[in-house]
């Protein structure tokens, strides 16, 4: 072959590993940012204030939590295989649009179980129902649901479990189906979470996850369970609640009595997050875990409300007459990291 004939292939071939260069370049400054948004500005000196002592998600909205061991800090929340946060959620069947307990509190007598991408339904008047998420997902064909005015894509989980939530719920004039979130970014922020930026400037667009209320990941300290229950005493309530009330993520022992309002940053293991907001409390609170009644007397939420409204005044215009109690935060190391019971905790003030 002629030097003539060799220098267009080697030009193109030339051209084509400076293309392949580039793209690998391109790629390795993707991930370099990728990173630098998760580690970025993190704090180097912490203090060990408790451990955790519980771990809860609570993959389907509004029903009873399912607690764990170790769990995936992943960006749609905390994740042990098929169990993920707040990842399915009950629906009008109508409009597509989310359901609370607080409006329909046989929701929270609903108890998922897992083997596997195996869910299994069970609720004190019913028979088990098995959904194969795993079958669910493979359909492909998603649809859309509403929550907090944000639009998601979602799969219906089936006729079979739509009916079974439907005749759990015995509203005559609703049907429900049962939907699974579609994707692995978070929501769209839409709604009252749109104007959180202008209060809490370190949240970022990728902290809702998927059907959480708020941000991601919840946070309560044993301590300041420990400190309502005394001030109920003190106002003559016979009532002492648990840390089922607040559906917490992670539950922390160890730490002083709201000393959580002052954390900046959480560190356990190798997961780093950053406190994004205060938990305000609304009338979910007041509504029994085991048996899905109400106090009449509003309590746990009457009690904190005469010690626990925000003094923050722009929190104050947000929340009004709603009480604080525990912390929204968002992960801000790379995702992936392993979180254990009994984990020591540590904090940047």
């Amino acid at each position: 072959m002629t030097s003539s004939n060799t220098g267009p292939i080697l030009a193109a071939a030339m051209c084509t590993a400076g293309f392949i260069c580039g793209v690998y370049h391109a790629y390795h400054l993707y991930q370099a940012k990728k990173r630098k948004e998760y580690v970025d500005n993190l704090p180097e000196e912490w203090v060990q204030v408790g451990y955790v002592k519980g771990l809860n998600a609570y993959p389907v909205k509004s029903c009873t939590g399912v607690p764990l061991n170790n769990a995936e800090c992943s960006p749609l929340g905390l994740r042990d295989d098929f169990i993920r946060d707040r990842i399915l959620m009950v629906v009008t069947a109508e409009d597509n649009v989310v359901i609370r307990f607080k409006a329909y509190p046989e929701l929270i007598r609903i108890k998922p179980t897992f083997k596997k991408s195996i869910l299994t339904l069970k609720h004190p008047k019913m028979q088990p129902i098995v959904i194969d998420l795993k079958k669910v997902k493979a359909k492909e064909k998603t649809t859309r649901a509403t929550i907090s005015s944000a639009c998601v894509p979602v799969y219906d989980c089936g006729d079979e479990v739509n009916e079974w939530i439907t005749k759990c719920l015995d509203d005559e004039d609703t049907k429900f189906r049962l939907v699974y979130y579609a994707s692995e970014n978070s929501r769209e922020r839409a709604g009252d979470v749109t104007r959180w930026p202008n209060i809490y400037d370190v949240l970022r667009p990728t902290d809702t996850g998927a059907f959480a209320d708020e941000v991601t990941y919840h946070v309560l300290n044993e301590a300041s369970v420990d400190d309502l229950n005394f001030r109920l005493k003190l106002r003559g309530k016979e009532l002492q609640v648990d840390e089922t009330r607040f559906r917490a993520n992670i539950y922390v022992s160890g730490c002083k009595p709201f000393d959580e309002d002052n954390w900046k940053y959480v560190k356990i293991g190798e997961n780093v997050f950053q406190v994004i907001k205060p938990c305000i409390r609304c009338i979910a609170t007041v509504v029994n875990p085991e048996t899905g009644v109400r106090d009449k007397s509003l309590e746990p939420l009457e009690t904190l409300r005469s010690y626990r409204q925000a003094t923050d005044p722009a929190v104050r215009k947000e929340a009004g007459n709603a009480p604080l109690m525990g912390i929204h935060m968002a992960l801000r190391s790379e995702p992936g990291g392993i979180i254990s019971l009994n984990n020591p905790i540590y904090v940047a003030y």
